[in-house]
């Protein structure tokens, strides 16, 4: 730990004429001795959390009444055991040497676990039997067939007070999730050619589904074999080939390609004190932290230079902090306590207040995440292996997050809209430089108190962080009792001086002129892919979902007809295949699967509202018709019965058992020219917008290079793998080495 390096030694020994003499540093003994004991705390809670998830919902409590029921009956002479008790009471008296009538104890004992296990699994067997119905899912608002009461009464008999239940952890429910169901190969080919009617002229139809033939009887059935076989073992038979080839194993820049970016409450300012919004929502996370370590959050119910890794840290005790090109370490915890708001304040104003100049190189550091990952990854070997440089890279990944103070403000203004696609910018790539684009995330704090933060993608997708952005930004961070009136952090609680804190420790790096060239390449491909970007924001008020519902029209099916409606004028007259993103969390270890929102019903709407000679009954009954069919499209998703992660699965299996299939080739490299999602708010459950319209985030959003990355990188692994290792650092690889991948889509 830094911070222990930082304190004086535990103890000295000098050897003198006049004999041995030990010196002992207190303050460094009871910084080794705290050390130990929150680790060894965590530990017993870790073990405490296994045994509680691994049974729920049943109550280890409950075990010992088990147990308490069968001794008791066996001193009074009944039989619980149903004639179990008496071979037992023989091995125990045998190799355990209990002699009577103990080994009739220690039997029942035996027998009340054994029965106690068995009644927990099973309990558990069925929660996970009734997860796999979504039958719910799919019938009309405001009608429920017998079937999905029966269900839901089952739930709440079984799980009981469910989100109410404080014995709920983080984890609880995910031994009894259901695994991600394959689906049938036939279902997967005719929606895939469903969704490619509208997208192809009739021999480009003609053909693909002579391929779609030819797959289905050939190997598409050897490729589905191995793929069940997969099933049967793994929790999810896609999720680990997602994240591996479409995250890890891209050599592209993750900036912009990648990680994706959040926005702050559009109408609501609590502050405009960098340091005390910084401190006040950098506590806020480090709680939430604290919270998913202890598995007390509560779950939402309804060194290869061909590949990155994911590292997960069980432990850290400081946050690293971006000002003016400098880097710290910033320790939250002193003295056996976390550090209050108004303390990290005091802190992050100090490094506010440094005008001390970067280390040559360092001002620029940050490119190097930015770039090409094959040149940080080399970079990575040849010049942070060793020394002062290994030893700030480690301080700097081993962060819970990254905290970047911008000297730059940020702000929305209604009257002027490049000032709010400034602060998009700003937090998707910043200058290229000035985040830290591999962490988890990087929170950005401007000069007005404005923040947001920009996401690595590869370990969770929006939803999930968007949940903790709600829960402290929004919730905690807006609650009114944060603040003073100058704006400043509230003094909760006596604490320590602010000379008794320590410092944030200022990250040394001796850069040599090599690695700064490096560097300088690297920051070129990124201004190069900044200066590629347009993004430009919308603030939409004259209606909102509200309208629609109204409506009784989905809000989500509403949005993508609109844009197919939009794209139609844009490109005159033409549709394209379109990506929206839909979540799989309700199978272990789902991530996302994609709706192709161009349908054919969509399609018949566009045209005819464009046509300008439907009636308003007819476009009344296309625009249900197709708005009826996204949704349905969309539920298919979200249960498991998508298109494209089985034909990416499959693809994979085809690499692997070096099988051509033509139709999977022409199936993956479809060129996605329009991507679309959407994180709405309340994914705590606790923000009504309702009752207060003014804390409306303006969401957040990704680069236009996502879909490329998505699809041009498993081709690229397999078909374009010699050609990396012969591209020098900073260089990416020459245009006809990315032939074997899709085209790049041009998305909006």
């Amino acid at each position: 730990n830094m911070a222990e390096a930082h304190q004086a030694v535990v103890f000295t020994l000098n050897v003198t004429n006049r004999g041995v003499r030990i010196e002992f540093d207190r303050a460094a003994l009871r910084q080794v001795w705290q050390s130990g004991l929150r680790a060894y705390k965590k530990r017993c809670a870790r073990l405490r959390n296994r045994l509680r998830d691994g049974v729920y919902p049943a109550k280890p409590s409950s075990l010992w009444l088990v147990m308490l029921l069968m001794i008791s009956a066996a001193m009074l002479g009944s039989d619980l055991s149903f004639g179990f008790a008496a071979p037992l009471n023989r091995a125990v008296q045998r190799y355990l040497k209990v002699v009577p009538p103990h080994d009739t104890y220690v039997s029942y004992m035996v027998i009340g676990i054994t029965v106690w296990l068995t009644a927990a699994m099973l309990h558990r067997w069925l929660i996970g039997l009734l997860l796999s119905y979504h039958g719910w899912m799919y019938e009309s608002r405001g009608s429920v067939s017998l079937r999905t009461r029966l269900w839901a009464a089952s739930m709440r008999l079984l799980v009981g007070a469910g989100s109410g239940n404080s014995r709920v952890g983080l984890y609880s429910f995910q031994g009894a999730l259901p695994t991600l169901p394959v689906p049938a190969l036939s279902d997967s080919v005719r929606r895939y050619l469903t969704s490619m009617e509208p997208l192809l002229d009739d021999t480009e139809l003609v053909e693909m589904h002579r391929l779609a033939k030819e797959f289905q009887s050939g190997v598409g059935r050897k490729l589905q074999f191995y793929l069940r076989l997969k099933s049967w073992w793994a929790p999810n038979y896609v999720s680990d080939w997602w994240e591996e080839f479409v995250y890890l194993y891209s050599r592209e820049p993750i900036m912009i390609n990648s990680n994706y970016y959040g926005m702050d409450c559009l109408f609501v300012q609590p502050t405009r004190v960098q340091a005390a919004r910084a401190a006040n929502v950098t506590w806020g996370l480090l709680q939430c932290w604290r919270r998913i370590c202890r598995e007390e959050m509560r779950p939402l119910f309804a060194g290869d230079s061909e590949r990155d890794y994911l590292v997960h840290l069980k432990d850290t005790g400081h946050i690293a902090v971006h000002h003016a090109g400098r880097y710290y370490a910033l320790y939250f915890r002193h003295n056996n306590r976390w550090l209050e708001p108004h303390e990290l304040e005091a802190q992050l104003q100090q490094i506010l207040d440094d005008k001390s100049e970067p280390a040559p190189g360092e001002r620029q550091l940050g490119a190097l995440t930015a770039g090409n990952r094959s040149a940080w990854a080399l970079a990575r070997s040849l010049y942070f292996s060793r020394g002062v440089n290994k030893t700030s890279l480690e301080a700097l990944e081993e962060a819970a997050f990254v905290l970047a103070l911008d000297d730059e403000a940020a702000d929305y203004d209604p009257d002027d809209d490049a000032k709010l696609n400034r602060y998009a910018k700003l937090l998707l790539h910043g200058d290229g430089c000035n985040r830290w684009f591999d962490k988890s995330f990087t929170m950005v704090v401007f000069a007005n108190g404005r923040l947001g933060l920009n996401a690595e993608h590869s370990w969770a997708d929006a939803p999930i962080l968007g949940q903790i952005w709600e829960e402290v930004t929004i919730l905690y961070d807006q609650s009114g009792s944060c603040y003073n009136s100058d704006g400043h952090c509230v003094v909760r609680s006596s604490s320590s001086p602010a000379a008794e804190l320590p410092a944030p420790v200022r990250l040394q790096w001796a850069l040599g002129q090599a690695c700064i060239e490096t560097i300088d390449q690297q920051l070129q491909i990124a201004r190069n892919l900044i200066n590629d970007v347009e993004l430009h924001l919308v603030v939409h008020n004259a209606f909102g979902k509200g309208a629609i519902k109204a409506c009784s029209m989905s809000p989500d099916a509403f949005i993508q007809l609109a844009l197919q409606l939009a794209y139609f004028r844009d490109s005159g007259g033409q549709f394209c295949l379109t990506y929206e993103a839909s979540m799989t969390r309700l199978f272990r270890e789902g991530r996302t699967e994609t709706v192709r929102s161009c349908t054919i019903e969509s399609c018949k709407f566009v045209r005819a509202f464009e046509a300008g000679i439907a009636t308003n009954a007819e476009l009344r009954s296309l625009v249900r018709a197709a708005a009826e069919r996204h949704q349905s499209m969309y539920r298919d998703a979200m249960t498991g019965r998508g298109v494209d992660r089985h034909l990416f699965a499959l693809y994979v299996v085809s690499k692997y058992c070096q099988i051509c299939s033509p139709f999977l080739d022409k199936a993956l490299k479809s060129q996605w020219k329009l991507s679309t999602s959407q994180t709405p708010h309340g994914l705590t459950g606790k923000l009504d917008l309702t009752r207060n319209p003014e804390l409306v985030s303006c969401g957040g959003g990704f680069g236009p290079g996502l879909l490329r990355r998505l699809w041009s990188v498993v081709h690229h692994r397999w078909r374009g793998h010699h050609l990396l290792s012969h591209q020098q650092p900073g260089q990416l690889p020459a245009d006809d080495a990315l032939e074997t991948a899709s085209a790049p889509p041009c998305e909006t």
